[in-house]
């Protein structure tokens, strides 16, 4: 098994964390995913860690009297566990900095836009009700601000005259669901750098993920 362990956060049904299961089982992932941490316990994504045999870390917000006190659990599972790469897929709770700093570049999320475009919460309705013409997917890294950490990686959604919340949310979750895999065997890799707000790729991630860098 990889040396790279990776911690997926996630909330709701699940659908990145089944990509990232599914590419890890066909060794796309470049690692392991080792850990599923959720606040909410009866998540359909906890059925689909739990049917992969994924340990899971599951807490209830209500039940700590800060958030700091039930990140810093997280934390220590974390540490535990030696986690090279928190990946936040679908998480529905900020983050303070007890998780943030302690992984600092190690700490990623894809978002429904081309940030910074329609940060926060409703991406694609912001972006419908605006009237673009064009929205997308970013990973971004978590700096503890709204969507504001440094970009590693953006793919452009047309949207149509015709298109609905429904029709374009498909569209941006079948390409996130392409692009997340990809994003995360780069770091396993080693081929992400950040310095300062600069992220690089080594360019030959280019040549050997063509299936993940699609532009459809």
């Amino acid at each position: 098994m990889s040396s790279f362990r990776i911690a997926v956060f996630a909330s709701g049904q699940g659908s990145n964390f089944q990509a990232l299961v599914e590419a890890a089982s066909n060794g796309k992932l470049g690692g392991s995913i080792e850990l599923l941490v959720s606040d909410k316990p009866q998540a359909p994504v906890v059925q689909k860690a739990q049917s992969a045999g994924i340990q899971c870390h599951l807490f209830q917000p209500k039940e700590y009297p800060s958030r700091e006190a039930y990140e810093q659990e997280i934390v220590e599972k974390l540490n535990n566990l030696k986690i090279d790469l928190i990946v936040l897929a679908g998480y529905m709770r900020l983050l303070t900095p007890v998780i943030v700093e302690a992984y600092a570049g190690r700490l990623i999320n894809i978002h429904p836009s081309l940030l910074p475009a329609f940060p926060g919460k409703n991406a694609i309705g912001q972006a419908l009700d605006y009237g673009v013409t064009l929205t997308g997917i970013t990973v971004h890294f978590v700096d503890g601000g709204m969507d504001t950490g440094p970009i590693i990686a953006q793919r452009a959604v047309e949207i149509s005259a015709s298109d609905t919340p429904e029709t374009l949310s498909e569209s941006i979750h079948e390409l996130e669901q392409q692009l997340y895999p990809g994003v995360v065997s780069w770091f396993a890799k080693g081929l992400v750098k950040l310095e300062g707000r600069k992220v690089t790729i080594d360019a030959k991630v280019c040549r050997e993920n063509t299936g993940f860098m699609s532009e459809n």
